[in-house]
């Protein structure tokens, strides 16, 4: 037994939406009461049956709705705008006239005498200026008229439960009107007031012999009801112009008796002409769907799609008319075939849009699984897809959007060999690695992180001379490149060149002190350097003091080995070289003394330019013990301001790392010596802080 579940205000409001749209004013009319009866006052609700109103012309009615909206809800701007609008429109109408349209007749041109007596019996119905124009034309696109839309008229003709037509019907489902053969039509214009009184007018008649007409309609236009179309024989052409000019003023029930005729004509007359036949079904399925007969509409729609498969206009107007009698999934299947032959039809992609909300809360999550098949398309009919000669506008478009693909191709290729080969790393296998950083490479040859990672997987391999060529590499690319240095040094060690090892760890700790690899990494590398054969003894040239420029050759002829006889030191160096010079020959003969009296004879300031890059282990130890043993009595002060410069010589922490223990004593024992001094120059908390730049 199956369940009937009753429609909620939701979905009576989207099909009141959809029935404006489609400009059904009584359907949508009936919805808006649906939606008040299942909640009373309700705003949407209010204000949809307002907007019927208003198209109606009932303004009193509206103004009342409105009038409600805003009694509930006095900020509501849609209410306010409407309201407005309406009483414009109340105001600017004349009091004592209701509507002012005009009529077009088109009638049996015989004697003069008859012509009167049809021009008082109209039968036609009046244009209102704001009814679209239509007829069939095969030059304008569907998405580009507005003439498939439905009026707010009753239905009428079969099935419609208006009145009768005079017409018998035809083997085409054509309607035959009364009256004589179709080359004795003529167009006459009249206009008449809502009360009922009728102005007269001098009508413009049509010439019989020239087949033109002039409609007030067109602004004066001469219209050739003659005009040939296509292979109909003149009367059936002259039917179909008389009722496009008919359609274009808003007559639809009078278009429709000419077209009806019109087909009846070809039935008649034995001619073979499909595309003639599909233009008069589709004009006449036109006026179906403008006068809301939506049945018939359908009918002729489908006579027209079995003579022309997947033909837009009819597809289109058919999935309307389902939509008007709410065959949801049939008018579903028709937009969305639609879509297939033209997908920038703008109607089609907005009917899709309310029918699938609506099946969603008809038929719930599976309302797929309840439609129909949709017909596939041919690509010989969808329009979308037709082969235009490309401009260089669109050349150039094309170009450069291939251009930004195969970047974002060659990009995500790049990233996923990359990823390939970090997590190869992470699984120890270094082969492959390398092979996944190589092809990264042959894409993106200036990748560094790319060459640091391929350095890592030759350092694994014990590959030292390949690790140093990538680093190189990347030392190219990022000078500053910390990874690069660091495992530069590795290869280097590797290779057992530890002095180009220790200076790029020496690089490392220099761009970031705090790594703790570096640092140990560091005091191995020193200590094979100390322990390493090459490592030859520095050769130590002693300096002597000269009194004149005669014993300046005989420094030069000084014994190459530091033995402390006859030694000579220069205790007024003027340059850095003078200065170091003495310093060793100091050191070399282990001659504290004479390192004391050469510090105190220089300025404390001149230290870090006479040190500059000379600076090593054993000669801060030196200094500190010479300070140590002969200044800190004699002038605590000069030792304190040479200390306090001493720290600012290049890689001076570089070097206070490769300090003994021993040493690293005796230098403490210093500074808690000067700390125990008394001065005026300088404090405990003075020595303090200058002690924590030594740890």
């Amino acid at each position: 037994m199956s369940i009937s579940v009753l429609p909620s205000v939701a979905t009576y409001q989207s099909q009141a939406e959809a029935k404006i749209n489609l400009k059904h004013w009584h359907r949508a009319m009936a919805d808006c009461q649906h939606m008040l009866q299942l909640e009373p006052g309700n705003i949407n609700a209010l204000l949809c049956r307002a907007a019927v109103y208003d198209h109606m012309g009932e303004f009193q009615m509206a103004s009342e709705d409105l009038r409600a909206v805003l009694k509930d809800e006095p900020a509501n701007a849609t209410a306010t705008q409407l309201l407005l609008k309406i009483q414009k429109k109340v105001s600017e109408r004349p009091p004592d006239q209701q509507h002012d349209s005009r009529r077009l007749f088109i009638h049996e041109a015989g004697d003069e005498e008859g012509n009167r007596s049809q021009e008082k019996q109209p039968t036609a119905r009046p244009v209102q200026a704001s009814q679209p124009v239509g007829g069939e034309e095969k030059s304008v696109g569907p998405a580009e008229r507005g003439d498939m839309g439905n009026s707010q008229k009753k239905p009428h003709g079969r099935g419609s439960g208006g009145p009768p037509s005079e017409s018998s019907s035809s083997p085409h489902g054509g309607k035959k009107s009364k009256g004589g053969s179709a080359d004795k039509y003529r167009v006459t214009p009249e206009s008449k007031l809502a009360n009922g009184s009728s102005k007269s007018s001098e009508s413009q008649r049509e010439d019989p012999s020239s087949g033109r007409a002039t409609a007030a309609q067109n602004g004066g236009d001469a219209v050739n009801l003659d005009a040939p179309c296509g292979a109909l024989p003149p009367p059936l052409a002259r039917l179909k112009n008389e009722g496009n000019l008919l359609f274009k003023t808003g007559q639809f029930a009078d278009a429709l008796d000419k077209y009806s005729q019109a087909i009846q004509g070809y039935a008649d007359s034995g001619i073979d002409s499909p595309q003639d036949l599909c233009i008069l079904y589709s004009n006449r399925a036109a006026c179906f769907l403008k006068d809301g007969n939506s049945q018939d509409c359908i009918e002729d729609c489908t006579r027209v799609l079995e003579l022309q498969p997947f033909s837009l206009k009819p597809l289109l107007r058919r999935a309307m008319a389902y939509e008007s009698l709410e065959r949801y999934r049939r008018a579903y299947v028709d937009y969305k075939t639609v879509l297939q032959i033209d997908i920038s039809v703008q109607a089609a992609q907005d009917g899709v849009s309310r029918i699938t909300r609506m099946l969603m809360e008809q038929d719930g999550p599976e309302w797929r699984e309840k439609l129909p098949d949709i017909p596939p398309v041919p690509l010989s009919a969808q329009q979308h897809r037709k082969v235009e000669p490309a401009s260089a506008e669109v050349l150039q478009a094309r170009a450069e959007k291939a251009a930004r693909d195969a970047e974002r191709r060659a990009e995500v290729l790049f990233s996923a060999l990359k990823q390939e080969g970090n997590d190869l790393v992470k699984k120890a296998q270094y082969h492959q690695a390398v092979g996944k950083y190589t092809e990264c490479l042959k894409m993106k040859p200036d990748q560094c992180a790319v060459y640091t990672n391929r350095a890592l997987c030759y350092l694994k391999q014990e590959m030292f001379t390949e690790a140093k060529q990538d680093c190189d590499a990347a030392l190219k690319l990022e000078p500053t490149n910390m990874k690069a240095f660091y495992r530069r040094a590795l290869a280097h060690r590797g290779l057992k060149d530890y002095l180009a090892s220790r200076s790029d760890l020496q690089e490392v700790l220099r761009l970031d002190p705090s790594v703790q690899e570096a640092e140990k990494e560091l005091e191995e590398v020193t200590l094979l350097l100390r322990q390493s054969p090459q490592d030859k003894p520095r050769k130590v040239v002693p300096i002597r003091e000269v009194d004149n420029e005669e014993n300046v050759a005989d420094v030069s002829n000084a014994a190459s080995s530091c033995t402390g006889e006859d030694l000579s030191i220069h205790l007024h160096p003027s340059s850095a070289f003078e200065f170091c010079q003495a310093l060793n020959a100091a050191r070399c003969s282990k001659n504290t003394a004479a390192c004391a009296e050469l510090l105190a004879s220089t300025a404390p300031q001149s230290l870090p330019q006479f040190l500059s890059n000379q600076l090593d282990g054993h000669t801060i130890s030196f200094m500190m013990q010479a300070l140590d043993s002969h200044l800190l009595e004699k002038d605590p002060y000069l030792v304190y301001r040479h200390l306090n410069q001493l720290h600012m010589v290049d890689r001076f922490r570089t070097t206070l790392m490769l300090l003994e223990k021993d040493e690293r004593d005796r230098m403490m024992q210093l500074f808690e010596r000067l700390s125990a001094v008394e001065s005026t120059e300088f404090n405990k908390n003075d020595v303090q802080n200058l002690t924590n730049k030594y740890i």
